[in-house]
């Protein structure tokens, strides 16, 4: 087998190139998985899709009869194995999950690398190019999009001056957000009070957290922005 043969130099080198720009996007984002690593998928993909394409090639002692090729069940097995390593990128941050979109782009950059395999560049070239323009519009979709902004409020008063429910519910409500069930827990001099507000927008945040630094019945508090 010749490995300078254009039927496997194109596959190997369009799939380097599908995982170097879509890496390169994730590296600048400094995601958990970056350049290498796209390239380092992409390149495998297409490999082990050749190697089922072409079969026919490295089997040289088996009889052309006996040979049966199905590159679907090769898919199959990549796209398997890749559900592993997307799992490997997902992990919690406090009330923050991290990486989900870093495990959609190596999921399809594998599929990336299965279509460049099976030669079917026109699709892979398409895909290349509308994933990295996704993943490069993520700025302006989170401008132009409507999203709700969620946080978790903790917030921590003196016990003879602490507000009852219905008053601290209403502070939040004039705050400027909108509360579920709001927790309470007793600790020593202090009564805790919380609960997932949403609304939680930069403005809101700001005129809120200085409104509790300036409020000497409050020993401390908690803000924490999270995504649900």
């Amino acid at each position: 087998m010749n490995p300078l043969d254009i039927d496997l130099a194109l596959p190997v080198l369009g799939a380097i190139l599908a995982g170097a720009v879509i890496g390169a996007e994730r590296e600048y984002r400094a995601s958990p998985a970056g350049f290498r690593t796209h390239i380092l998928v992409s390149l495998s993909c297409a490999l082990l899709m050749l190697a089922a394409v072409h079969q026919i090639r490295w089997l040289s002692d088996t009889p052309g009869d006996l040979i049966r090729i199905d590159p679907v069940r090769m898919a199959h097995g990549i796209l398997t194995g890749i559900g592993f390593l997307c799992g490997g990128v997902i992990f919690r941050e406090g009330f923050n999950v991290r990486g989900l979109t870093t495990a959609a782009s190596l999921w399809m950059t594998s599929s990336l690398g299965i279509l460049f395999g099976v030669g079917f560049y026109s699709l892979a070239i398409g895909g290349t190019l509308v994933t990295v323009a996704v993943l490069a519009a993520v700025t302006a979709s989170e401008r132009l999009l409507p999203q709700k902004h969620f946080a978790r409020v903790v917030v921590r008063y003196r016990r003879p001056h602490a507000p009852s429910l219905r008053d601290f519910r209403a502070y939040l409500t004039r705050s400027g957000f909108v509360s579920s069930s709001i927790s309470q827990s007793l600790a020593d001099d202090h009564l805790e009070l919380s609960a997932t507000v949403n609304g939680a927008h930069d403005n809101v945040v700001d005129d809120f957290t200085s409104a509790l630094i300036h409020d000497a019945d409050v020993v401390g508090f908690d803000y924490l922005p999270h995504d649900i």
